[in-house]
């Protein structure tokens, strides 16, 4: 047979395979593509959905599997920055999942020793510092931050030996409930729903230590709930539940303190703002909001990082019901948004000059019951 007749056919070969199981499309096989998934967790059907992303049109496909057990009420999903492993906060059984992710059909593999018990109660948000050596889960039964290492090889977790950090004074209840890490893995941020503000801890790089930092906590809108950080590491975003809005803070890299933009923040969104994202280029953020089912879309100033939401190309744009969680994939070019009450996953295209949003045809696409958070990854 013709030498390069046997390449065409085992390169063929090879994209129904990966098809078959779920994780791509010949165009990203044959195109030389790295296929990403998606991953959303489902806190009422106690699993989590994994999902192939097509890299030429961003549609989701599920894998072979899918959807995978859970623990008791799943809430924040993350990945690590290889793309290797998967950690899940689940709220109602007090611990975290962790998986492997198969870099070939997106499958998961629970951890040996998963769920690791934490040592707060009612764990909500979770995230991996872009080191790829810590987690940190935010408790908000028990007021406190939950820190572990990451074997870079099993993906396991273990506790540090100061963990669980607190998140206040004793006496007050902060509720800490949203958490994320700036790029340069120095600074956690955590939104404090109870309190109406947002804590502020320095990580120290060797141990995964948190410290918080002078000035912390920093006065937020009605019910924080969530929080991002753009890719410059000069600017965090917060969503306020409860009043509706935006607020947005400029990060001094020196210190970690946040000082509210002005004029301007907060930001008008829609109803019950929920989850909140920044593109990888840094121009644009995108609110899921909850209450009206919808997602406002905003630009970023680059010199001031203050918003301007995108009314003249159509923001918000329609979600499902009671959208939570939202995630853009790595290359920026798409967005998925999880739906709590219709049970599905909203996903759109990008529009890379203006912003806009273009929902993808056969989206939603079918998840679990109840889902909420949502995380993309590119193994390695």
């Amino acid at each position: 047979m013709n030498e390069n007749r046997v390449i065409v056919l085992a390169a063929a070969a090879l994209a129904v395979a990966a098809i078959v199981a779920g994780c791509c499309t010949p165009n990203d096989i044959l195109g030389g593509a790295i296929p990403e998934f998606a991953f959303v967790s489902n806190e009422t059907s106690n699993n989590v959905n994994a999902y192939g992303v097509s890299s030429a049109t961003g549609a989701l496909t599920a894998v072979t599997g899918s959807p995978f057990e859970g623990e008791t009420d799943p809430r924040g999903v993350a990945v690590d920055p290889a793309g290797k492993f998967l950690y899940m906060a689940n709220a109602g059984s007090n611990n975290i999942s962790a998986y492997t992710i198969n870099a070939t059909s997106g499958a998961l593999t629970p951890v040996v020793g998963s769920p690791v018990v934490g040592a707060g109660t009612g764990p909500r948000g979770v995230v991996v510092g872009p080191s790829g050596k810590f987690v940190y889960a935010a408790n908000e039964g028990s007021n406190d931050i939950s820190a572990y290492t990451i074997n870079a090889s099993s993906g396991a977790l273990t506790e540090l030996a100061d963990s669980p950090f607190p998140e206040g004074e004793t006496q007050e209840q902060y509720g800490p409930r949203g958490v994320a890490i700036d790029p340069s893995g120095k600074y956690l941020f955590v939104t404090n729903h109870l309190a109406d503000n947002v804590s502020v801890f320095s990580i120290d790089a060797a141990s995964g230590a948190l410290l918080q930092v002078t000035g912390s906590p920093f006065t937020s809108g009605n019910t924080p709930f969530n929080v991002a950080v753009d890719p410059s590491g000069k600017y965090v975003y917060v969503t306020n539940h409860l009043s509706g809005n935006v607020t947005a803070y400029t990060l001094n890299a020196a210190n970690g303190v946040l000082t509210e933009i002005e004029p301007g923040s907060p930001f008008a969104s829609g109803s019950q703002p929920h989850g909140v994202v920044v593109d990888p280029s840094g121009k644009f953020v995108y609110v899921a909001n909850h209450g009206s089912g919808n997602v406002s879309a905003y630009s970023i100033t680059a010199a001031t990082g203050a918003l301007t939401e995108l009314t003249s190309a159509g923001s918000p744009f329609d979600a499902g019901s009671g959208p939570y969680g939202l995630a853009t994939d790595l290359s920026g070019k798409y967005l998925y948004v999880a739906n709590n009450s219709s049970g599905d996953v909203s996903a759109y295209s990008i529009n890379a000059t203006t912003g806009a949003l273009t929902e993808l045809a056969g989206s939603p696409f079918a998840a679990g019951t109840g889902p909420h958070g949502v995380a993309v990854a590119r193994p390695q």
